[in-house]
């Protein structure tokens, strides 16, 4: 729960962090604009992570007036966004494009674990392929998280620019890459020590924050070297060349090297053993043997891809640092500070504990260090853990790095350590995705991952996450509409929630309405489309606007609501050819279409629209054809079974001057006796307590039946 802090006339929220020692509290300022005191607050959440603050003043009738003449009370209503942390390293935005970015990639190995769920991926080919299918995965989120990226090289290069001016990297694609490395990358297996050099490379200036690091040692030392005259003679350029070598950095070891004085031109001849013994320090440093597939381009060494021919390589360059150590010529360097500098760095090439240990400065860059120069045979999780927990003795950290528990929980094979790590220091995102890296490079992480577990209502932890980051994307009205991907890929609670989210969705705005029923096509989920369409018709028609309303219940087939529009419809047609109520109608009518199959009374409504035009258009002076097709018209409505009983009346007593057609009778016999059945059925039914008189005159029934009789009287002299 937040608590609140008041300063002046304005307040704060300070949310009360579980561990306030390493984390320091966030202060979220609320500029009200209020005079004190303030009477009442009220929070409630607002859209994604947005919290709405309702601050309140007295009420008017309790508070005096200001000295300036003012009253107080009122309120106002204050948007605070919230964020992970005070030093959140990506934001809103960039946090969208990521989860956009990761659904093309997850939908697509979701939709191949699909297919080679049928085949087992228990066969050999088939997990195989399940590999090669996971790291593609693993590759493209990876390259979405953030390139490597190397900055432009400038056509004169500064000798003295020893640490390049990059973007801060990302925690989560820290985490990212160390998951693919250990649980994925197979070609990389037999070189985990080099990539973790390469990671380290990478990520060291996000330790810099919360540990003393070699990167912070570097940007403190070329502040200094732009002023320094003689380097070898400062003892912060040995220690910064120690440290660089430390931990592999052997492209700026060799730079570093270069700056050394007794290569300038006017020292060359004075100082020819000295600039040798530096020299012969970066051959030998440019050439370690690395056990590796290739080279980054700023990297130095020569890589060998077997481990025999690594082991031969590694003990002849041993030997030959172990022959310079010994060499005499050591006697005829005049330089302490050279002398005792290059000794130094030869001591961390034969693997002195000491010494890498006064190099470095946190347990994670000694343990490369070891790597590279004590141990660089060590293969196995095992003997890479036993190795980090003596760094970690060696190398206490009070506050550690969050990168720092995921290295050893991987380390340590502990996969409830590794769903901790990523669960609360990189958040749902991280989860949904993460797992089918876990699950398919670790049996263990597989088993616990996809078992079923009663306390979480049947489903296991893998689909769990799905469902938590899906809810987490279902709360923003940007990315909603994303969510069912996961959804769909959770095979116990996914559907019966996408159900949910699909119905929450507000059906007045169209877009949003569309999209809708496009995840309803993609999904088959036929049912659902069609009660969401049903849901937008009801919306539209009872907020009035009735077209929309008949259109989205037309989609839905609703045949039983649509029968009732039918029928409130009537109410309003009106009872006349003149009635000119109708004419407000006749566009919902026409919306319903001539070709509606959807209910019967619709069907009747648009053959009634047609009647009344045909029969509007007919006058004394129209042609006998013109006024036969408005004959037609009518028999036609009165044979339809969709013709409710009470329009008969009307439809006849409008067609009166059909009937008294005075050229000739427009209706022959069998047509005439209809409409007297039709009457006569009429009367049968006026007999019935709940028949509904029709609105006309009183003598419109004998007008009528009179009309019928001479038509059928003139029809039989015809005939």
């Amino acid at each position: 729960m937040p608590g609140l802090t008041s300063e002046s006339d304005d307040l704060a929220m300070v949310p009360v962090s579980p561990e306030p020692e390493n984390h320091p509290a966030v202060i979220y300022p609320l500029h009200h604009g209020l005079k004190s005191p303030i009477h009442r607050l009220s929070i409630s959440w607002a859209r994604g992570n947005t919290l709405q603050v309702s601050v309140l003043g007295k009420p008017q009738s309790d508070m005096a007036t200001d000295v300036d003449g003012s009253e107080g009370g009122g309120g106002r209503v204050v948007e605070v966004k919230l964020s992970n942390s005070g030093d959140e390293e990506v934001d809103a935005a960039r946090w969208r494009r990521i989860a956009y970015g990761s659904v093309i990639p997850f939908a697509l190995l979701q939709s191949r674990k699909h297919s080679l769920s049928a085949m087992s991926l228990d066969n050999p080919p088939y997990k195989a392929q399940w590999w090669e299918h996971v790291i593609e995965y693993s590759k493209e989120i990876n390259s979405l998280l953030g390139d490597r990226k190397s900055p432009p090289r400038s056509i004169i290069e500064d000798p003295k620019s020893v640490v390049i001016e990059t973007a801060e990297p990302m925690c989560l694609k820290a985490a990212w890459e160390l998951l693919e490395t250990f649980y994925v990358d197979k070609q990389s297996q037999s070189w985990i020590p080099e990539r973790l050099l390469d990671w380290l490379a990478d990520y060291d200036p996000l330790f810099s924050g919360t540990v003393p690091t070699i990167h912070s040692k570097f940007v403190d030392f070329q502040q200094e070297l732009a002023g320094v005259q003689v380097v070898e003679e400062d003892p912060n350029y040995w220690e910064a060349i120690a440290s660089a070598l430390s931990v592999g950095w052997l492209g700026t070891v060799v730079k570093l090297l270069r700056l050394h004085g007794s290569y300038r031109f006017d020292q060359l001849a004075s100082r020819e053993t000295e600039n040798g013994l530096v020299e012969a320090v970066a051959l030998l440093i440019s050439k370690m043997p690395r056990m590796r597939p290739n080279l980054r381009e700023e990297n130095l060494g020569e890589c060998y891809k077997t481990k025999p021919d690594f082991m031969k390589a590694w003990e002849k360059w041993r030997a030959q640092i172990t022959k310079l150590d010994c060499s005499s010529y050591w006697l005829q360097c005049d330089h302490q500070q050279t002398r005792e500098g290059l000794k130094n760095l030869i001591q961390i090439m034969l693997g002195n504990p000491s010494v890498l240990s006064n190099a470095t400065f946190n347990w994670m860059e000694l343990f490369i260090s070891h790597f590279l120069y004590v141990r660089p045979f060590t293969a196995g999780l095992e003997s890479m853990y036993n190795l980090a927990q003596k760094c970690m003795q060696l190398k206490p950290i009070s506050s550690p790095h969050k990168l720092f528990g995921l290295v050893l929980g991987i380390l340590g094979e502990n996969t409830e350590v590794v769903l901790a790590e990523c669960s609360r220091s990189f958040g749902p995102w991280m989860m949904a995705h993460a797992v089918e890296l876990l699950t398919a490079g670790s049996t263990h992480a597989e088993i616990l991952l996809h078992e079923e577990q009663s306390k979480l209502g049947g489903i296991s932890i893998e689909e769990l996450h799905k469902l938590v980051y899906a809810q987490v994307l279902s709360s923003h009205a940007f990315t909603w509409q994303i969510a069912p991907i996961y959804l769909t890929s959770c095979i116990k609670q996914g559907i019966g929630l996408l159900e949910n989210l699909l119905y929450k969705q507000p059906v007045q705005h169209s877009q949003i309405l569309l999209k809708s029923i496009e995840i309803c096509r993609l999904y088959e989920l036929d049912t659902i489309s069609s009660n969401i369409m049903r849901i937008a018709g009801l919306h539209h028609w009872k907020h009035g606007r009735k077209g929309s309303g008949v259109f989205w219940l037309q989609q839905a087939r609703d045949e039983f609501r649509l029968n009732r529009i039918a029928k409130q419809l009537f109410d309003f047609v009106g009872k006349s050819v003149s009635d000119e109520g109708f004419k407000q109608w006749e566009g919902l009518i026409e919306l319903l279409g001539s070709e509606s199959r959807t209910a019967g009374s619709l069907e009747f409504l648009n053959k009634y629209r047609d009647f009344r035009r045909s029969l509007l258009q007919v006058h004394g002076d129209t042609p006998t054809d013109g006024a036969r097709n408005a004959a037609e018209a009518l028999v036609s409505l009165m044979k339809n079974p969709s013709t409710p009983q009470r329009f008969w009346l009307p439809l006849l007593y409008d067609s009166l001057k059909l009937l008294n057609w005075q050229e000739r009778p427009l209706l022959n016999v069998s047509q005439t006796q209809l409409l007297l059945n039709k009457l006569q059925e009429l009367s049968m039914a006026r007999l019935r307590p709940d028949f509904v008189e029709a609105d006309l005159p009183s003598d419109s029934l004998s007008s009528i039946r009179l009309a019928l009789a001479t038509n059928l009287g003139r029809a039989i002299l015809e005939e």
